[in-house]
Order: structure tokens, then sequence, then C-alpha cells
């Protein structure tokens, strides 16, 4: 089930990023040869006007086919040039370019404003527009080593009671500075936390220790109190433009900080998702409901939209430089070059993804 929900999302966000760049070179009066959902062999295909939409074997994502983006300026049907996207001016390609970008950032803002209309988890503290309601103590993080991490805490669950060996207890109405002060407090006993993940409770026991807090023992987890902001349409609207903004911010700054990590040999592989890695986080998020679902879309979304702008071969920021780079030149790049300088991006994309990939798989054992 996880691994059809991720095709799903995955397949529905880069249809959303394709057809930014087919109704551009549509509206400037490029010539669209194909919009293909998923990756050939081809299954199915028809003809409206001039362009073939076809459903394709590999359901993977998808692709637009634009006339002359190769930079051939004309087929064997004898095509005007006056409708290839290598006969356009630098602006307008540009404008294709970068409108998949810009379609991924509106996905995102639209799939947070539902959620907002439909109520996503804030916490109580947040200062944002309406009011946060039903409140509960959630796991917000893990600390590396600790307690909490070996015995599989996951974030996002609820603490729905603590109760200490020797029979002291909190449950309902506790707030998470009252059960960061009962752990302080019962620091030499052992700790048994009821957990709620949607609808289904489990029990934990650990021992606080020593170090992971100054002056008192702990067992490194991270709580808050998070409950629910439901908004009316437009609040949602301006609320989830700027949640989308800060995810932009936060996603760009982890990306660079990890790219510069790979260039430097630095960079922790461990701290980023593959395919197999992104399945099993789609598989959590699912079981704690469907606004986990389009929070982690719209976070995707953003991923997407953030990586498809980095100036790399074979990804639209590659694209973008090289029509700048043939603006400033007053002339195209020979194909040929293109068509090397993206095969040898593309390559590296993909050694880039095994490698990702690889260690996903060792996450799982």
């Amino acid at each position: 089930m996880a691994i059809l929900l991720f095709i799903v999302i995955l397949l529905g966000l880069i249809l959303v990023h394709e057809f930014g760049h087919f109704s551009v070179a549509k509206l400037f009066k490029i010539r669209v040869d194909e919009f293909g959902i998923g990756f050939p062999p081809r299954l199915w295909g028809r003809r409206y006007g001039e362009t073939d939409y076809t459903i394709n074997a590999l359901p993977f994502g998808g692709f637009v086919k634009i006339f002359g983006e190769d930079g051939a300026e004309a087929d064997a049907s004898g095509e005007s040039t006056a409708r290839s996207f290598a006969k356009k001016s630098w602006w307008i390609q540009a404008l294709v370019i970068v409108a998949g970008v810009f379609m991924n950032v509106v996905a995102a803002w639209l799939i947070l404003s539902v959620g907002y209309m439909v109520g996503l988890p804030a916490a109580a503290s947040d200062t944002g527009l309406g009011v946060v309601t039903d409140a509960h103590v959630t796991v917000l993080g893990i600390a590396p080593g600790s307690p909490a991490e070996t015995s599989g805490l996951i974030s996002g669950e609820r603490v729905v009671r603590i109760e200490a060996t020797q029979g002291a207890f909190l449950e309902k109405d506790a707030l998470a500075d009252d059960v960061r002060h009962f752990i302080a407090q019962h620091g030499s006993e052992d700790l048994t936390l009821t957990l709620a993940r949607g609808e289904t409770e489990r029990k934990v026991t650990m021992h606080p220790v020593e170090g992971l807090v100054e002056g008192k023992a702990a067992l490194g987890v991270m709580l808050e109190d998070v409950g629910v902001r439901r908004l009316p349409v437009h609040l949602a609207l301006i609320e989830g433009g700027i949640l989308t903004g800060r995810l932009l911010r936060d996603t760009a700054v982890g990306l660079w900080g990890f790219f510069s990590g790979v260039v430097t040999g630095s960079a922790d592989f461990s701290t980023v998702a593959g395919p197999v890695g992104i399945v099993g986080v789609v598989g959590e998020a699912s079981e704690f409901g469907f606004v986990s679902v389009l929070m982690l879309a719209a976070i995707i979304s953003i991923n997407l939209a953030i990586i498809n702008l980095i100036p790399f071969p074979a990804l639209d920021g590659g694209r973008l430089v090289m029509v700048v780079v043939e603006a400033v030149m007053r002339r195209p790049i020979p194909s040929v070059v293109s068509l090397w300088v993206n095969g040898a991006g593309f390559v590296l994309l993909i050694v880039l993804m095994l490698v990702v990939t690889y260690n996903d798989i060792l996450k799982l054992f």
C-alpha cells in the first residue's frame, strides 16, 4: 500500500511539473509533440490537435516532448522554425523551463492550504493565524543514542500517559512541561509511556540517563504540545503561503549543505532518502492519517522544485544556465555539446541516486 501511495504522489507531482512546461510552451505557440504519463513503452495514446497524449508502462513520472528542445530547427514534416523552442527568444525559453518549478511550488501551496482547511498539526505555542485546538503532548524529536531512540519512539506519537515504577503517573490533561518535569523528578525510576499513533496505542518502558540534559536525567525525547489549526479558505491560503515559504527556505538550506558536502566529500548520505526511504516515510505518514500524507506530498513537491533549480546538467537549472549562456554568446550551443553535457549529468544523477538507495537499504537492516 505504501508503495502504491508513493507512486501516486510522485506521479501526480511530476505531472504537475511537466504541465507547467506544457502550458507555457503552448502559451507561446511552441509546438508540443507529446505529453506522456509514465515512461515508454507506450500503452495507449491519442492525438488532440498537434499533440499526442500518452499513457506509458513505467509509472514513475511523466514527460513533455517539445519541438526544437534538443536544438533541432526543423523536422521531416517541414514544420516552420518559428514554432521551434530553439528559435524562441531566450526569455521565453527560460519561462518554459522554470514553469515546472513554479507549478511545484504552487502545488505545495495549494496542498498546504487544503491541509489548513481540513486541520493541520500545529504547536500550541505557534503564533500563526487562527487558534490551535485539541493540543496533546507529542514527540517531535529523538536524540541519537538515547533511551527514546533505542526504545523505538517515533516522531508524531502522542504521549497519553507516563507512569513511574513507584506508582506516580500523569495522563489526560498533562502538558509537555508537566511531562518533562515528571521525567526529571523520577529520573532514578523506570518510566512507562503509553503512546498513541492514530488509533493504536502501545506501551514503552525506559530508564532516564544522565548526560543528555545538563543537570538532570532524561529520556532524550523532544516534547511539544501539538494540536490542530483549522482555518477558513482565505486564512488557509495565507497561512499555506507562509508555510510554503518556510519550507522552501529550510529545504534550500538543507540541500545546499548536502550538495556542498558531496563536492567536498563530507556529505552524510544517511541524512537523505531515496525512493526506498521515501516509501517507508509515506507508509509511516499514512498511519498518522490523511493530513500527514498531505504534508508529505507538499514537502516532496517543494523538494522537486528546489532540486530542479540546481544548475546541474539534465536538471531544469542546468538547462536554464545553457539558455543564459546562449543569450550572452548570442548564438546557440552546438546540439552535440548539449547532448553530451546533459548525458553526463544524467549519468551522475543516476550514480547519486544509486548511492542514496544503497544507504536506504542499509537502514532497513
